[in-house]
């Protein structure tokens, strides 16, 4: 079963994420998501899979940068603007099958694969 990292290489944790998923001899599928942002239905199929709410998957910061920490908003409205503003979303991702889990710490995805 293949492994899917949504990947910044910019970001030390989503580094030494792949370089962990590396090490355990897999291969993974990276997907550069600032380049690619997922679609609203990759993103909630992700949030399924992380078992997480949109906000959840918010970095703080860059989500009040792009208005998406506005309480009022709904869910659907939060995962638009998340596809549209991909910096606000929380990394790495890393998906496995029908599972996900964040990279933070990297150890988590230890589990995963």
């Amino acid at each position: 079963m293949s492994v899917v990292i949504y990947h910044n290489p910019r970001c030390s944790k989503s580094r030494q994420t792949l370089q962990l998923i590396e090490e355990k001899g897999v291969t993974p599928e990276v997907v550069l998501y600032l380049e690619n942002p997922p679609s609203m239905e990759e993103l909630k199929d992700i949030l399924d899979k992380l078992g997480l709410a949109p906000r959840q998957l918010l970095r703080k910061k860059e989500a009040a940068e792009c208005g998406l920490n506005d309480d009022n908003l709904s869910d659907d409205a939060v995962v638009a603007g998340m596809v549209a503003n991909p910096r606000a979303i929380e990394r790495p991702i890393v998906v496995k099958g029908d599972k996900a889990v964040l990279g933070r710490p990297p150890e988590n995805v230890l589990d995963l694969i």
